[in-house]
């Protein structure tokens, strides 16, 4: 009896909607799809959802310094990320946006069950605030000294070096990214969510094997160390969904983005009429659901995320499976050597299957680090994918088609061999399923290497000289083109786009796992095409030079779009307004219009040509505080030179601008 098909419910971490999709980024894109691939391939049902990361902070900032709202950035970029993936032949089954009518209706319903069983706190704590850029500072607009291991040039949120987590007001020594200056604490209040009351839970959840042995190894840190209760709200000014029942308080962006996990889903519900939101999402749902990570977010996912769903009625994750980091030739990606490559370039020079497949090669189920050395990446796919798999093709494809118009032989040569390509399949599907994919691609290359040994030990080129061999050429091409056949469907998760192009070559259709179980027999295939070209060092290379050039046309300062009607907040903050006392004033010789106006504005005396003398006489002037612009630049005149400018309004008439009693000279104007 057939087994029931599994159902499965798959992510990846939402991408962050405010930069290029890059080959680092796509370490986790390509783990997960071929994943996926590999499920559906199996004839199970398996849903893969995301969408874009569209709030916080760095978001809004990059909106105002593009002069565009955070609406426009997030739109463009969710667009521009879509294009990378389906490039790379990612396919997911929706991929919508945080910033949506879904994800905001099911973070306020969120929220509000966590209020009613008593799981949110409300606490006045000290925050960094920046004086200069006028803002509340997230984590990671604070850079400082870790407090755990004193690593310099940490966040503000945890060290990148010994891995702790730790407050703001904790970091040592913090400066403000964005005015680089050190930022001054102030009193807030804020909404804590009561991770500690989930730590039992969170351990037999643990435990029960939702994470793998060396992520449930660092957790176990954690606990050791003390959950701490987590502030899942934000200041304004910030770019998200305002908490109920406050004026100027967010939910922080990783409350709302894992519940986007839930809302892209919602949103495919609604196009779908054979899926079930709360069949997929309530305490008892028995389907599975899988998030794939990268180990930097694990204290997210592993610890906030299924205690936020256990608080507000949702099943748990199945398991969260993590990924390590991507380094290009043993070091970190680098604009200046040209090795932080975007997606988009990438498809510019380069087939996206041979990252998927150097990828495969390189991915396990652990954390460590893969490596994308160049000069080996040429020669593997060179070797394993030109050289052994697609030879196996382009030898035999070409006796069938010239001389036996297409036709396969009725019966396999060798029905043993077949049989070990089949059998072998078990073993592979192992791999896949456990996420070994290095394991599953030294497998099937394995095969590879039989049947191309096959193929040289039968010598069909030799065998088609000989009329009385010829009628063997069918029968081995036709072995060689099953053989070929049963290593594509192993390797069609990874190579989607390759497959596609085979089962058009085989007039197979859509291809299932089990379809190996029969061989091509009696049946006519089509010519055959190439299905890949050997890579070029020079491709590599004008790769390389093409990301140098975008890496250094990244450093330079973005223009800023202007409306004009409008100056931006940056421009206004470079206005230095200050408290001034008239020292003395007295009428211009010769000017209508103009009063030289001596005044004091706390760091000695300056001399302003003010045109305020239709309205003021220089008598009444005299001892009275004014606005001045106090960092303008000191301008000649017909009459001499005006070191500021005092402000004042009206159109026909004017009127002084002057600060309450009690200011001083010198006081800022904010």
């Amino acid at each position: 009896m057939a087994k029931k098909p599994r159902k499965l419910l798959v992510t990846s971490a939402l991408p962050y909607a405010n930069g290029p999709i890059h080959i680092g980024h796509l370490v986790e894109y390509l783990q997960t799809d071929i994943w996926v691939r590999f499920q559906k391939l199996k004839g199970n049902n398996c849903t893969y959802i995301c969408a874009s990361d569209a709030h916080g902070t760095p978001i809004m900032l990059r909106a105002r310094k593009e002069g565009i709202s955070p609406e426009e950035l997030v739109e463009r970029y969710r667009i521009e990320h879509q294009q990378d993936f389906s490039g790379f032949h990612i396919a997911f089954d929706n991929y919508h946006s945080t910033h949506s009518e879904e994800n905001h209706e099911l973070v306020e319903q969120i929220y509000n069950n966590l209020v009613k069983k008593d799981l949110i706190e409300r606490r006045t704590i000290q925050q960094a605030y920046d004086e200069e850029a006028g803002m509340f500072l997230p984590d990671r607009f604070l850079r400082g000294t870790c407090p755990r291991c004193n690593a310099q040039d940490q966040y503000g949120d945890n060290c990148e070096v010994c891995g702790a987590t730790y407050s703001t007001s904790e970091l040592k020594d913090p400066q403000s990214i964005l005015s680089d200056t050190t930022p001054v604490q102030r009193d807030s209040e804020h909404l804590f969510f009561k991770l500690q009351n989930f730590a039992p839970m969170l351990q037999e959840w643990i435990s029960g094997g939702a994470v793998d042995d060396g992520i449930a190894r660092k957790l176990n840190e954690w606990f050791e160390a003390g959950l701490q209760d987590w502030d899942i709200s934000r200041d304004a000014p910030y770019f998200g969904f305002r908490i109920p029942g406050t004026d100027d308080k967010y939910f922080y962006v990783w409350l709302d983005a894992p519940v986007g996990y839930l809302a892209s889903f919602k949103n495919l519900c609604k196009k779908r009429s054979d899926l079930n939101f709360d069949e997929y999402f309530s305490v008892d749902s028995s389907v599975e659901l899988y998030h794939f990570i990268g180990k930097d977010i694990v204290y997210f996912h592993a610890l906030f995320w299924p205690s936020v769903l256990e608080g507000a009625g949702y099943r748990k994750p199945t398991s969260v499976f993590t990924h390590g980091f991507l380094t290009v030739n043993g070091q970190k990606m680098s604009k200046s050597r040209g090795t932080f490559i975007a997606a988009k370039t990438w498809l510019e020079h380069l087939d996206p299957e041979c990252l998927r497949y150097y990828y495969a090669v390189k991915l396990g189920a652990n954390i460590e680090d893969i490596d994308l050395n160049l000069e080996d990446f040429t020669a593997k796919i060179n070797s394993d994918l030109v050289g052994k798999l697609v030879n196996i093709a382009s030898r035999c494809a070409g006796f069938i088609t010239r001389n036996f118009d297409g036709q396969l032989a009725e019966e396999l040569e060798q029905p043993a061999l077949y049989s070990l390509f089949v059998t072998t399949g078990d073993t592979i599907a192992r791999h896949y399923e456990q996420r070994e994919y290095s394991r599953a691609m030294r497998e099937i290359m394995q095969l590879a290497d039989r049947a191309n040994q096959y193929i040289d030990e039968r010598k069909p080129w030799v065998l088609a000289k000989d009329k009385k061999t010829a009628s063997d050429v069918q029968a081995v091409c036709t072995q060689g083109l099953n053989l070929f056949r049963v290593l594509m469907i192993y390797l069609s998760p990874v190579l989607p786009a390759m497959a596609y192009k085979v089962a058009e070559f085989l007039d197979t259709g859509t291809e299932q796992w089990q379809s190996r179980s029969e061989p091509l027999l009696n049946k006519r295939i089509n010519p055959f095409k190439p299905l890949m070209t050997r890579i070029d060092s020079a491709s590599v290379e004008k790769m390389i030079e093409a990301s140098k050039k975008a890496g250094q046309a990244s450093t330079q300062p973005v223009k800023e779009k202007q409306d004009d009607k409008y100056i931006s907040i940056d421009d206004f903050l470079k206005i230095d307004l200050r408290v001034a006392t008239v020292i003395s004033a007295a009428a211009v010789e010769g000017a209508d219009k103009l009063l030289q106006v001596i005044l004091d504005d706390g760091s000695g005396q300056r001399t302003v040509l003010a045109g305020i003398k239709s309205a003021y006489s220089a008598d009444e002037l005299t001892g009275r505080q004014v606005i001045v612009v106090a960092n303008l630049k000191p301008r000649k005149m017909r009459f001499g030179t005006s070191e500021g400018m005092i402000l004042a309004a009206g159109d026909d008439e004017i009127f002084l601008i002057s600060p309450d009693n009690g200011a001083e000279p010198g006081m800022r104007v904010r």
